[in-house]
């Protein structure tokens, strides 16, 4: 016997296809955010060569590079701690006539990683004595921080890549 009327759908069809589009939902989300972060770090290591550009193109200029008195400054305001980003001018004299605009991270801002990065920011950080430099994305890269990768850092090999002009700042700042 057939009954009528009965067009609808039972509460457990209705929760597998909640369930089913809440998986496709989470899978791409984790694909999404992977790309972002690629492409995040991708900008990172794009911002670092032209500073480094800049930072060369200064030094032909003027026989050293822009000091900072042996601290360290970096890209973005208000993080707090004994860094500061000097104004905006976190290097020195860099823009704009080498560079147009100092770039900042592009996640950048407090911290929500575990240590050592628990207490930075998210920033470009820039040292040097006027004879040499060291330039880093700390607490940054969001990819694997390989040995061979030219942008690797010894001092911070889990929290930071660097560009810098030669030793002592590569191997020991």
């Amino acid at each position: 016997m057939k009954r009528g009327g009965n067009k609808g759908f039972t509460i457990v069809e209705i929760m597998v296809v909640v369930a089913l589009i809440g998986i496709l939902v989470g899978a791409t989300m984790r694909m999404v955010g992977a790309e972002l972060a690629v492409a995040r770090d991708t900008r990172r290591k794009a911002d670092l060569k032209k500073l480094q550009t800049a930072l060369g193109v200064y030094y032909a200029k003027y026989g050293s590079y822009p000091s900072t008195g042996g601290s360290y400054y970096f890209s973005e305001p208000n993080c707090g701690g004994a860094y500061t980003d000097n104004g905006g001018n976190w290097i020195p004299g860099l823009a704009p006539r080498y560079i147009p605009k100092l770039p900042r991270d592009p996640n950048g801002g407090p911290s929500s990683q575990p240590a050592p990065c628990d207490s930075y920011c998210k920033s470009y950080f820039y040292t040097s004595d006027g004879k040499d430099y060291k330039l880093m994305a700390h607490c940054s890269p969001e990819g694997p921080l390989l040995a061979t990768d030219p942008f690797y850092d010894p001092q911070r090999p889990t929290s930071a890549w660097m560009v810098c002009s030669g030793d002592p700042a590569c191997s020991a700042w």
